[in-house]
């Protein structure tokens, strides 16, 4: 079965963010998106520890230790790009003024619910973060994420079993297997990867999927 590798599911991301969008980038997976944007594109990249105008990631030799993103990671900062107080990046989360986030998770539910935060395990760190911030004030949260656990469970469930970190939140989903709405009739799927036919993806998924009108592989 084809699957797409880290990079290429960031860069699927990426090609469904329009310019002049403000766009945040989870920790972890989601990073990966702002080394796939299309060159001269205007798409604002944000970050929780307080930066506007982010970059790709530096080149190797080229780090700044003084200016990396919410994960710890060193980025770039973009020609008119800026810094500001914690408290006010989180007022831009929380004020509606971000366009997209893209998060990682353990689990989304058919309704769009989202836990990204724990797995209840002894010694998981135990906080939220800013991801609840993020998935109550985003206009779109995008989710991206392997479609399967390490134990060959789906991270697509009917309800999440896993603490949530925001109710109904999600519109799009994006995996290593498919791109998959979350919509009023229920998920919908408008794209899958090539050789993976519907029935072999609703078979690997624990919830009910439906195809969209313009489903196709890709």
């Amino acid at each position: 079965m084809n699957r797409r590798n880290r990079n290429e599911i960031a860069a699927r991301v990426a090609r469904d963010i329009p310019e002049g969008s403000y766009v945040n980038l989870g920790i972890g997976l989601p990073t990966l998106v702002g080394n796939h944007l299309p060159p001269g594109l205007e798409i604002f990249l944000h970050s929780e520890n307080g930066i506007l105008g982010m970059g790709p990631a530096p080149a190797s030799g080229a780090e700044d230790p003084d200016l990396i993103n919410a994960g710890k990671q060193p980025v770039t900062l973009l020609t008119g790009g800026c810094y500001f107080h914690h408290a006010d990046s989180f007022a831009m989360m929380r004020g509606g003024h971000l366009d997209i986030c893209v998060l990682g998770a353990y689990q989304v539910s058919a309704t769009g619910d989202l836990a990204n935060w724990s797995t209840g395990e002894a010694g998981a760190i135990p906080a939220v973060g800013g991801a609840m911030d993020l998935a109550a004030g985003a206009k779109k949260v995008f989710v991206m994420m392997e479609h399967l656990t390490k134990a060959g469970e789906s991270k697509i469930v009917e309800r999440c079993t896993y603490p949530l970190t925001g109710i109904g939140c999600v519109k799009r989903i994006y995996t290593d297997l498919a791109v998959i709405d979350v919509t009023a009739r229920g998920l919908e799927v408008i794209e899958r990867v090539d050789g993976l036919s519907f029935e072999e993806l609703q078979r690997l998924t624990g919830a009910r999927l439906i195809p969209a009108p313009e489903a196709a592989a890709a």
